[in-house]
Protein backbone atom coordinates (compact mmCIF):
# COMPACT_ATOMS: atom_id res chain seq x y z
CA UNK A 1 0.00 0.00 0.00
CA UNK A 2 1.23 3.41 -0.90
CA UNK A 3 2.84 5.39 1.63
CA UNK A 4 2.25 8.86 0.31
CA UNK A 5 3.90 12.45 1.67
CA UNK A 6 2.62 15.81 0.46
CA UNK A 7 4.53 19.29 0.78
CA UNK A 8 3.57 22.41 -0.69
CA UNK A 9 6.67 23.68 -2.39
CA UNK A 10 5.03 26.84 -3.69
CA UNK A 11 2.17 29.34 -4.59
CA UNK A 12 1.71 31.47 -7.79
CA UNK A 13 -1.53 33.41 -9.04
CA UNK A 14 -2.47 32.38 -12.25
CA UNK A 15 -3.30 35.68 -14.46
CA UNK A 16 -6.19 34.64 -16.88
CA UNK A 17 -8.22 32.42 -15.01
CA UNK A 18 -11.90 33.12 -14.93
CA UNK A 19 -11.90 34.04 -11.12
CA UNK A 20 -9.04 34.75 -9.28
CA UNK A 21 -7.32 31.63 -8.67
CA UNK A 22 -3.81 30.61 -6.48
CA UNK A 23 -2.00 27.22 -7.95
CA UNK A 24 -0.55 25.14 -5.14
CA UNK A 25 2.48 23.33 -6.30
CA UNK A 26 2.20 19.88 -4.04
CA UNK A 27 5.14 17.67 -4.07
CA UNK A 28 3.71 14.69 -3.29
CA UNK A 29 6.10 11.63 -3.09
CA UNK A 30 5.44 7.50 -1.96
CA UNK A 31 7.94 5.88 0.60
CA UNK A 32 7.34 2.60 -1.25
CA UNK A 33 9.32 3.04 -4.59
CA UNK A 34 8.42 -0.78 -5.50
CA UNK A 35 4.61 0.73 -6.24
CA UNK A 36 3.76 2.08 -9.52
CA UNK A 37 1.07 4.81 -8.78
CA UNK A 38 -1.78 4.98 -12.07
CA UNK A 39 -3.24 7.87 -10.64
CA UNK A 40 -4.68 9.63 -7.73
CA UNK A 41 -8.15 11.47 -7.11
CA UNK A 42 -7.03 13.91 -4.45
CA UNK A 43 -9.03 15.74 -2.25
CA UNK A 44 -8.26 19.02 0.18
CA UNK A 45 -9.81 20.74 2.53
CA UNK A 46 -7.87 24.14 3.32
CA UNK A 47 -7.94 25.51 6.81
CA UNK A 48 -6.82 28.67 7.76
CA UNK A 49 -4.35 28.78 11.05
CA UNK A 50 -5.69 32.09 12.22
CA UNK A 51 -3.78 31.74 15.76
CA UNK A 52 -0.51 30.91 14.36
CA UNK A 53 0.25 34.93 13.26
CA UNK A 54 0.11 38.30 15.68
CA UNK A 55 -1.88 40.84 14.74
CA UNK A 56 -1.47 44.81 14.69
CA UNK A 57 -3.55 46.98 15.79
CA UNK A 58 -4.82 47.89 12.65
CA UNK A 59 -5.84 44.37 11.60
CA UNK A 60 -7.38 43.90 15.01
CA UNK A 61 -10.05 46.88 14.05
CA UNK A 62 -10.82 45.37 10.71
CA UNK A 63 -11.08 41.76 11.70
CA UNK A 64 -13.65 43.15 14.56
CA UNK A 65 -16.87 42.32 12.26
CA UNK A 66 -15.46 38.45 12.31
CA UNK A 67 -13.82 37.62 15.16
CA UNK A 68 -15.27 40.41 17.87
CA UNK A 69 -13.46 42.64 20.48
CA UNK A 70 -9.40 41.91 20.69
CA UNK A 71 -10.37 40.81 24.75
CA UNK A 72 -12.34 37.93 23.56
CA UNK A 73 -9.76 36.55 20.90
CA UNK A 74 -9.26 33.63 23.93
CA UNK A 75 -12.29 32.13 22.98
CA UNK A 76 -13.22 33.64 19.58
CA UNK A 77 -10.21 32.79 17.26
CA UNK A 78 -10.51 29.43 16.06
CA UNK A 79 -9.44 27.56 12.89
CA UNK A 80 -11.39 28.77 9.70
CA UNK A 81 -12.53 26.69 6.99
CA UNK A 82 -11.45 28.33 3.54
CA UNK A 83 -12.33 26.11 0.63
CA UNK A 84 -12.17 22.51 -0.39
CA UNK A 85 -11.03 21.89 -4.20
CA UNK A 86 -9.54 18.76 -5.69
CA UNK A 87 -7.02 17.18 -8.19
CA UNK A 88 -6.23 14.45 -10.00
CA UNK A 89 -2.89 13.13 -10.16
CA UNK A 90 -1.22 11.44 -13.07
CA UNK A 91 0.84 8.12 -13.17
CA UNK A 92 4.20 8.47 -11.66
CA UNK A 93 6.50 5.35 -10.86
CA UNK A 94 9.99 7.44 -9.60
CA UNK A 95 9.70 8.29 -5.97
CA UNK A 96 7.87 11.71 -6.61
CA UNK A 97 6.14 13.55 -8.73
CA UNK A 98 4.82 17.54 -8.89
CA UNK A 99 0.98 18.57 -9.30
CA UNK A 100 -0.68 21.91 -9.30
CA UNK A 101 -3.96 22.73 -7.34
CA UNK A 102 -6.01 25.18 -8.65
CA UNK A 103 -7.62 27.22 -5.79
CA UNK A 104 -10.49 29.46 -6.94
CA UNK A 105 -10.56 32.55 -4.13
CA UNK A 106 -13.60 34.55 -3.51
CA UNK A 107 -14.21 38.39 -3.08
CA UNK A 108 -17.42 38.33 -1.75
CA UNK A 109 -17.66 40.03 1.35
CA UNK A 110 -20.10 37.90 2.83
CA UNK A 111 -17.31 34.79 3.20
CA UNK A 112 -15.35 34.60 6.36
CA UNK A 113 -12.19 33.71 4.61
CA UNK A 114 -12.55 36.98 2.62
CA UNK A 115 -13.00 39.09 5.45
CA UNK A 116 -10.00 37.62 7.24
CA UNK A 117 -7.96 38.11 4.11
CA UNK A 118 -9.20 41.85 3.71
CA UNK A 119 -8.07 42.84 6.96
CA UNK A 120 -4.26 41.63 7.20
CA UNK A 121 -1.74 44.05 6.17
CA UNK A 122 1.06 41.88 5.87
CA UNK A 123 2.90 38.82 6.54
CA UNK A 124 1.87 35.40 6.05
CA UNK A 125 -1.30 33.40 6.15
CA UNK A 126 -0.73 30.39 7.92
CA UNK A 127 -2.69 27.65 5.95
CA UNK A 128 -3.29 23.83 7.21
CA UNK A 129 -4.16 21.52 3.69
CA UNK A 130 -5.74 18.17 4.95
CA UNK A 131 -5.83 15.28 2.23
CA UNK A 132 -8.28 12.91 1.81
CA UNK A 133 -9.25 11.12 -1.58
CA UNK A 134 -8.30 7.96 -3.39
CA UNK A 135 -4.63 6.33 -4.84
CA UNK A 136 -5.08 3.71 -7.81
CA UNK A 137 -1.38 1.41 -7.70
CA UNK A 138 -0.02 -1.67 -8.51
CA UNK A 139 2.88 -3.55 -7.02
CA UNK A 140 5.28 -6.26 -8.87
CA UNK A 141 3.16 -8.57 -7.47
CA UNK A 142 -0.12 -7.80 -7.73
CA UNK A 143 -2.45 -5.99 -10.53
CA UNK A 144 -4.31 -2.62 -10.03
CA UNK A 145 -5.46 -1.82 -6.72
CA UNK A 146 -7.21 0.80 -4.64
CA UNK A 147 -6.85 2.55 -1.35
CA UNK A 148 -8.15 5.21 0.75
CA UNK A 149 -5.49 7.93 1.54
CA UNK A 150 -6.66 9.09 5.15
CA UNK A 151 -7.25 12.29 6.78
CA UNK A 152 -4.33 12.03 8.81
CA UNK A 153 -2.04 13.44 5.77
CA UNK A 154 -1.51 16.83 5.80
CA UNK A 155 0.68 19.86 4.96
CA UNK A 156 0.87 23.20 6.35
CA UNK A 157 2.05 26.61 4.12
CA UNK A 158 2.40 30.14 4.67
CA UNK A 159 0.34 31.88 2.11
CA UNK A 160 1.98 35.50 1.56
CA UNK A 161 -1.10 38.43 1.87
CA UNK A 162 1.01 40.35 -0.71
CA UNK A 163 -0.17 37.74 -3.35
CA UNK A 164 -3.39 37.73 -2.06
CA UNK A 165 -3.76 41.45 -2.11
CA UNK A 166 -1.66 41.94 -5.89
CA UNK A 167 -4.31 38.96 -7.29
CA UNK A 168 -7.59 41.08 -6.17
CA UNK A 169 -6.23 44.17 -7.17
CA UNK A 170 -5.34 42.30 -10.79
CA UNK A 171 -8.68 40.66 -11.09
CA UNK A 172 -11.07 43.65 -9.15
CA UNK A 173 -8.90 46.88 -9.61
CA UNK A 174 -10.01 49.55 -6.87
CA UNK A 175 -13.43 47.76 -6.27
CA UNK A 176 -14.70 44.95 -3.67
CA UNK A 177 -18.23 42.94 -4.60
CA UNK A 178 -20.54 42.76 -2.25
CA UNK A 179 -23.66 40.46 -2.69
CA UNK A 180 -26.83 42.12 -1.54
CA UNK A 181 -30.54 39.97 -1.11
CA UNK A 182 -32.87 40.71 -3.76
CA UNK A 183 -35.06 43.06 -2.08
CA UNK A 184 -32.33 44.70 -0.61
CA UNK A 185 -30.98 45.39 -4.16
CA UNK A 186 -34.66 46.55 -5.48
CA UNK A 187 -34.85 49.39 -2.87
CA UNK A 188 -31.15 50.50 -3.64
CA UNK A 189 -31.96 50.31 -7.41
CA UNK A 190 -35.50 52.32 -6.80
CA UNK A 191 -33.62 54.89 -5.02
CA UNK A 192 -30.82 55.78 -7.54
CA UNK A 193 -33.50 55.46 -10.32
CA UNK A 194 -35.91 58.17 -8.30
CA UNK A 195 -32.96 60.55 -7.68
CA UNK A 196 -31.85 60.73 -10.67
CA UNK A 197 -28.13 59.46 -9.29
CA UNK A 198 -26.13 57.82 -12.34
CA UNK A 199 -23.21 55.32 -10.59
CA UNK A 200 -23.92 53.01 -7.56
CA UNK A 201 -21.21 54.48 -5.70
CA UNK A 202 -22.77 58.42 -6.23
CA UNK A 203 -25.93 56.17 -4.52
CA UNK A 204 -24.23 54.50 -1.92
CA UNK A 205 -22.17 58.23 -1.40
CA UNK A 206 -25.37 59.77 -1.13
CA UNK A 207 -26.72 57.54 1.81
CA UNK A 208 -24.09 57.69 3.65
CA UNK A 209 -24.06 61.24 3.41
CA UNK A 210 -27.22 61.27 4.59
CA UNK A 211 -27.25 59.39 7.54
CA UNK A 212 -23.85 60.79 8.65
CA UNK A 213 -26.67 64.13 8.60
CA UNK A 214 -29.42 62.32 10.91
Amino acid sequence: MPDLRIQVAAAKVLPFAAVPTIAFQLQIGNAVPAEAIHTIALRCQIQIEVTRRGYSSQEQARLLDLFGHPDRWGYTLRNLLWTHTSVVVPAFESTSTTVDMNVPCSFDFNVAATKYFDGLADGDIPLLLLFSGTVFYASPQSALQVAPISWELEAGYKLPVRMWREMMNLYYPNSVWVNLHKDVFERLYRYKVERGIPTWERALEQMLANEAMV
